[in-house]
């Protein structure tokens, strides 16, 4: 055993006497390093900021308790390559919007990471829970902010309404709390939630205040976001401005009109074709633009074709969209109906649509006739 031990140490000493001198912390290195010893893979820790703010606020990392609140966010977020240079992509894209509103509405620019928090600065997100778009807004809450939400479309979706929407919600919340922290974790967790918080705990610090955990967190996720994006060479994040995504070039025109209109056929008769027109739009829904008055986007260079053939549908309206309920009691299904659509239409669920017409599951196809009724 003796000479186990013997041999044990002896090995020991050999490797740490061996160890190159990389492996010594450097305490002014900020990029992540890895290599190996005797073989073994290592990777060193990516020391935190000195000091982080957010909105103007100080983040108080100088007590303990919160830089290990903010220290497992900063770790998680730092280390997910991946995912850190796809919010590097997508930022060059959305971000100059969101800081241009944020400016016109007086607001802190650091909000924009809190879209990043959300979604991911993805067009089609969407939760578990029902929130949807750049900012994640619940059905409710969309429809008390004034973002249209029906069959046809979905103005969550809408980068422009969404983000209107959203710095309205976020500058109420700080009217009422006078924190920004505390009026970001309200557009989490809800005001109210919050406003009980400080009146029970009677401490008005988000910091000190004990929420959900989720909420809790959120916060420390945006401001490590922040930290992170805003100095990603700092943290061994290099990409040249080429693998950036650009900018979307469009041109926008308003659309007025009396009836629906069919995008693929507007599309295609304007030099272009469906998808691009909807990737362009997210907010609708099907495969018609909505009767009334408001402004789309279309491929660069395409505006003045769009406004012609806007023009001709003028002189020649289309035929209107079949009814949805016919005399006998049916409904025919439309491109891009679900049944969902349809029970919202016809307010017959779902499940009874399913029980009426047989269908052991929810497919259906367009011109397929429904029962409405026994």
């Amino acid at each position: 055993m003796k000479n186990i031990q013997r041999i044990l140490g002896a090995v020991v000493i050999f490797f740490c006497a061996s160890m190159p001198d990389c492996y010594a912390q450097d305490p002014e290195k900020s990029e992540p390093t890895e290599g190996t010893i005797a073989g073994v893979a290592y990777v060193d820790n990516i020391p935190l900021p000195e000091a982080v703010t957010l909105c103007g606020e100080a983040v108080p990392i100088d007590r303990q308790s919160v830089r290990e609140r903010f220290d497992r966010e900063f770790t998680l977020i730092v280390w997910d390559r991946p995912q850190v240079f796809m919010w590097l992509k997508r930022a060059n894209r959305y971000f100059p919007y969101i800081e241009q509103q944020l400016a016109a509405a007086g607001l802190p620019d650091d909000l924009k990471y809190l879209a990043v928090a959300e979604s991911s600065l993805l067009t089609q997100a969407h939760s578990p829970a029902g929130a949807g778009g750049y900012w994640q807004f619940m059905p409710k809450t969309g429809d008390a902010k004034g973002l249209r939400r029906d069959r046809l479309a979905d103005e969550r979706y809408s980068l422009e309404h969404s983000t209107t929407a959203a710095l309205g919600y976020l500058k109420e919340h700080y009217d009422t709390l006078n924190s920004w922290a505390l009026a970001m974790a309200a557009y989490n967790c809800g005001a109210q939630r919050v406003q009980q918080a400080i009146a029970k705990q009677k401490v008005a610090d988000f910091y000190r205040l004990k929420l959900p955990l989720e909420t809790e967190r959120y916060i420390f996720r945006i401001a490590a976001i922040k930290t992170i994006l805003e100095n990603p060479a700092a943290y061994g994040y290099r990409i040249s401005r080429e693998q950036l995504y650009p900018v979307l070039e469009c041109d926008e025109i308003v659309l007025n009109f009396p009836a629906n209109i069919n995008i693929a056929d507007l599309a295609i008769a304007a030099g272009t074709d469906y998808k691009t027109i909807r990737d362009l739009n997210p907010q609708f829904r099907d495969y018609y633009f909505p009767a009334g008055a408001y402004t789309i986007k279309v491929p660069a260079g395409l505006g003045a074709k769009f406004s012609e053939q806007l023009v001709r549908c003028r002189v020649s309206p289309p035929k209107p969209a079949p009814d949805t309920v016919e005399e006998d009691g049916y409904c025919t299904v439309r491109p891009g109906d679900t049944l969902s659509h349809i029970a919202e239409r016809t307010g017959v669920s779902v499940k009874r649509l399913q029980e009426l017409n047989g269908l052991k599951k929810p497919v259906i196809r367009p011109g397929q006739k429904l029962k409405l009724k026994p």
